[in-house]
């Protein structure tokens, strides 16, 4: 059976992270949320003091930055150098953030290389926004998970409500500006690619949406 590279992308709040962790789990793949890459470099951009958009020295940022995964027991932990910084950047800050430093060619740039050297080996996971258009163009399986806008910010508020919690309506705010941001940015704007499969997880639960990937890898798996 050969090994397969599997992107999903889409906007914050359609379950990618649940499903993609699922998906990797079942498989017996690694599970890459490449989202956190950019939320890290977001978080070390604010303790340096860099702007979003100056674009020297979040480069030079970039250069000296040593993000890595780590598996640990329940979950996989981001680290920035020998800090584990999971816990800090899965705040609204640094959501907003995060989608403002993705905007930077350079910040894109660096961590491209990053990506494509994790998925060389495939039997990989990836979970992001632009993994099927930009970093694995002929990834071996694409899907674009999408929701409506409603049910995104309700699960987003009940992921916030353990780590800082916030009213319902500013998390929709923030979730529509943000939106907004990654789709019409310049650079790798968020988007489903020509041939991705796209899936609807509005109204279906996250195990529904397993089986429909499912479906697909067996296909894959069957044309073998």
């Amino acid at each position: 059976m050969r090994k397969l590279l599997i992107t999903i992308d889409g906007p914050a709040g359609a379950g990618k992270t649940t499903v993609s962790k699922a998906l990797a789990d079942r498989l017996g793949y690694i599970y890459v949320d490449t989202g956190a890459l950019y939320r890290g470099v977001a978080y070390e951009a604010r303790a340096a003091g860099i702007s979003t958009d100056d674009d020297q020295n979040l480069e030079k940022l970039c250069q000296r930055l040593n993000l890595k995964f780590v598996n640990r027991g329940a979950g996989t932990l981001l680290m920035s150098g020998n800090t584990n910084i999971t816990d800090f950047i899965r705040t609204p800050e640094m959501s907003m953030m995060a989608s403002a430093v993705s905007a930077r060619s350079v910040v894109r740039q660096a961590l491209l290389e990053v990506q494509r050297k994790m998925g060389e080996q495939k039997s990989a996971v990836f979970e992001g926004r632009d993994m099927g258009t930009v970093v694995f163009p002929d990834a071996d399986i694409k899907f674009f998970l999408t929701a409506d806008l409603k049910a995104r910010a309700s699960r987003r508020y009940q992921e916030l409500a353990n780590i800082k919690p916030q009213p319902l309506e500013e998390v929709e705010k923030d979730m529509k500006r943000r939106d907004e941001n990654d789709s019409s940015r310049h650079i790798a704007p968020l988007k489903p690619a020509a041939d991705a499969v796209l899936i609807d997880s509005s109204h279906i639960s996250a195990e529904a949406v397993i089986e429909k990937m499912m479906t697909h890898i067996q296909q894959a798996f069957d044309r073998d």
